[in-house]
């Protein structure tokens, strides 16, 4: 058996042990040894999994741009400033968010940014008119933080942290609104996905929308849509049909992209910058 400890004949070889000490005891290393270390440790069971995407994840957040994490515009859920306190409420209700940029009557008039849970705080506490429920609405619209697509991640990370933010609205080079980044966006890069009430658990895999077309949630299991649709994709290389599907495309697909699975085709329904999470599914000769 090898034995890796300094010896008369190789000095200058370190144990694992030794190598992780000083990974961790402030010697200086570059970032690909530092990266080897941590990777050798998972190997031999010091680090569990969740604890080396952690790690991995905190040392690739610096080399993000808050333009590789933010909700792009499109798919930002907003809210009018002209609208009426019923349209709020139900963009409010329907998306499960707590917090929403506020439009001016210029597109790219920020006004700020409501929280859903003051907003249910007016309403419980007083009793008016929808005109004097418009009134006291506009006065609970907090400030809003600006940040450049250019920013770093961990930069901003930091900032949220130091100025108690969870929600930016991101600009181009033009001042343009570019979209809107989160707290839970940046720490989602590091931890992986975060789950809430709003998301997918507890939700049915496959759901029938009429005429032969289902919705299918991302993270249906690959042996469970075989099983229902009587389809044969292998789940050597994925687990769930949101990952077949992200690799047929090549890429993060957007709301209405579609595209055909034998003889299926999927169109995608809910999806963000960084994943699908739903797409309708029908045959492709009906």
């Amino acid at each position: 058996m090898s034995d890796d400890r300094p010896t008369s004949r190789n000095p200058g070889k370190k144990s694992f042990f030794e190598r992780l000490g000083d990974a961790f005891t402030g010697e200086p290393k570059d970032r690909d040894e530092l990266l080897a270390i941590v990777h050798a440790a998972h190997k031999n069971d010091i680090l569990d999994d969740d604890s080396l995407r952690i790690i991995q994840g905190a040392m690739n957040v610096s080399d993000l741009h808050v333009r590789d994490i933010m909700i792009p515009r499109s798919q930002m859920v907003s809210l009018e400033i002209d609208e009426t306190i019923k349209q709020w409420t139900s963009k409010i209700v329907s998306s499960g968010h707590s917090r929403f940029p506020v439009f001016g009557n210029n597109p790219d008039e920020i006004i700020g940014v409501l929280l859903a849970k003051d907003m249910l705080s007016l309403s419980l506490k007083n009793d008016f008119s929808e005109a004097d429920m418009q009134k006291q609405m506009k006065g609970i619209i907090r400030s809003v933080t600006f940040v450049p697509e250019s920013k770093r991640v961990n930069v901003l990370l930091r900032d949220f942290r130091s100025n108690r933010n969870h929600m930016a609205i991101v600009v181009d080079e033009y001042r343009g609104i570019a979209g809107l980044v989160t707290i839970e966006d940046v720490l989602e890069e590091i931890v992986g996905e975060i789950e809430d009430e709003h998301d997918d658990e507890g939700v049915t895999n496959i759901t029938p929308n009429g005429a032969g077309v289902f919705i299918v949630q991302a993270l249906t299991p690959i042996e469970a849509f075989n099983e229902h649709f009587n389809t044969e994709f292998s789940d050597e290389e994925f687990d769930t049909i949101g990952g077949i599907v992200m690799h047929e495309f090549g890429c993060v697909p957007k709301r209405d992209d579609t595209i055909d699975l034998g003889e299926l085709k999927l169109r995608v329904t809910t999806a963000d910058n960084r994943r699908v999470r739903a797409f309708e599914v029908s045959q492709r000769n009906a």
